[in-house]
């Protein structure tokens, strides 16, 4: 049974249409707060984050609204990481996190992430199970008005989330002589992240630290990496740090100006991970991830496992197989010994600690030689085109002609209104004229493209 609110990674949407509007953000609170009661609590506790986006000031107190209704004392705190919802929610005792964001979409979209009191992302079983309160009777819901619950704002929620950070690593850990390039998407990192390096000791040079409400993920951020780029060319740094706008993702950049993905930060870690016997079991990548990553861990005899894409689907394949390391090309890394969820920050301290004794972005970081892949996203009026027999019969005729020499992956996005195409081959030519083979068939029945 297919979810109908619910996609890869929470609820996301454009503002004012569909979902994401003031009357369901109520509904959302409502629905969530009334399953996350807990009878043997004395004191029923919601807390809230959010990104920068100007969306988030209208559609807030009405997810508010709808906890207190639900009888829930709500603590709200402001722009924040998701990670660090997800920490301060198991720290603060919780019984639900909510972070408003649309991660590394454009400002115009609007979501929300929901974490149960373990700080974990919800699983699909509960996240249907709040799907039929969100279409029940309000008045069902609708708590007492002698129990309602109370509104709070934390101020200080952002130092309680860099303390936390700086707590998993040992106190005389410093980034004295250390200059780092960061680009914070205009998002939810943009007071935690100078912040935390500049604590360390490290000389800091940032952009995207300017939000404005609608230039969150504009030519910024992990999905715009020329800005980190040129930052680390200007200012000559030993490492540049792109987060997105929820700060959960992580791009680098290395002294010399490349662009390091996911895969290459995730290799590394498992690399050093293994030599300290820190690693635990192996690592969970995507079905994005790179093939050259899955024959690096073939050779170091490093266990790999494919989850689906989304970070919420590899933390459940890391739980299942008991591995403490996992994530996605994109930059969605989990450190399990450190956190439930993707923390952009984290991973960049993690790699700096790596650093600290002079060893260089450039030679840390490039693990493996990637095989050539092609990414293509293609925005549509409706994801299941896909299913369509015409375009079904032109990925069929695309994996027949890549054959053994690569691999394609068509699929939907989850948190955006795109299908995703993905081929990889030592054969670029061989990838370019299979992904033109499926394009066709999308444009067929989606006619406003361009190509």
């Amino acid at each position: 049974m297919s979810k109908k609110y619910f996609g890869t990674d929470g609820i996301r949407g454009k503002v004012n249409q569909g979902n994401i509007n003031g009357e369901m953000f109520f509904k959302f609170g409502l629905a969530a707060g009334t399953y996350f009661k807990n009878l043997k609590k004395n004191k029923q506790i919601a807390i809230i984050a959010k990104d920068t986006r100007l969306s988030g000031y209208t559609l807030e107190p009405a997810l508010v609204s709808g906890l207190a209704s639900a009888g829930m004392h709500v603590y709200t705190l402001g722009p924040l990481p998701t990670n660090g919802l997800a920490m301060l929610t198991k720290r603060m005792k919780a019984n639900l996190g909510i972070m408003i964001t649309a991660s590394h979409n454009p400002y115009f979209d609007n979501g929300l992430k929901l974490f149960g009191p373990d700080g974990l992302k919800l699983s699909d079983k509960i996240e249907k199970k709040i799907e039929k309160l969100i279409d029940s009777k309000i008045t069902k819901n609708l708590s007492k008005p002698s129990i309602l619950g109370r509104v709070k704002r934390l101020e200080n929620a952002n130092d309680k989330y860099v303390e936390i950070l700086k707590s998993n690593f040992p106190n005389n850990f410093s980034l004295k002589g250390i200059k780092i390039a960061i680009d914070c998407a205009n998002g939810a990192g943009y007071k935690s992240g100078p912040k935390l390096l500049k604590s360390l000791g490290a000389k800091v040079y940032n952009v995207g630290t300017s939000p404005s409400g609608l230039n969150i993920n504009q030519n910024c951020g992990s999905t715009f990496p020329k800005k980190i780029k040129s930052l680390v060319k200007k200012h000559k740094v030993n490492l540049g740090i792109s987060l997105d706008g929820d700060a959960d993702r992580i791009i680098l950049c290395d002294e010399k100006g490349k662009i390091i993905d996911g895969d290459q930060i995730i290799a590394m870690l498992a690399k050093r991970w293994k030599r300290k016997k820190i690693l635990k079991g192996g690592v969970i990548g995507t079905l994005m991830s790179n093939y050259g990553l899955q024959n690096y861990f073939r050779e170091q005899k490093i266990r790999f496992v494919r989850a689906n894409v989304g970070d919420r689907y590899v933390k459940e394949k890391m739980q299942k197989n008991k591995f403490n390391l996992g994530g996605e090309q994109s930059g969605h890394i989990i450190l399990g010994k450190f956190a439930t969820t993707g923390d952009g920050l984290l991973v960049a301290l993690e790699v700096l600690f790596s650093m600290r004794k002079g060893k260089k972005a450039s030679e840390l970081l490039n693990i493996f030689k990637p095989m050539p892949q092609i990414l293509e996203n293609i925005i549509v009026r409706d994801k299941n085109i896909i299913n369509k027999l015409k375009c079904k019969r032109s990925i069929r005729k695309a994996n027949k002609l890549m054959g053994r020499n690569g691999r394609l992956l068509v699929r939907k996005s989850g948190t955006e209104p795109k299908i995703r195409i993905m081929g990889e081959s030592h054969n670029k030519n061989l990838i370019i004229k299979c992904i033109k083979i499926i394009k066709r068939s999308i444009k067929y029945w989606n006619p406003i493209l361009k190509f």
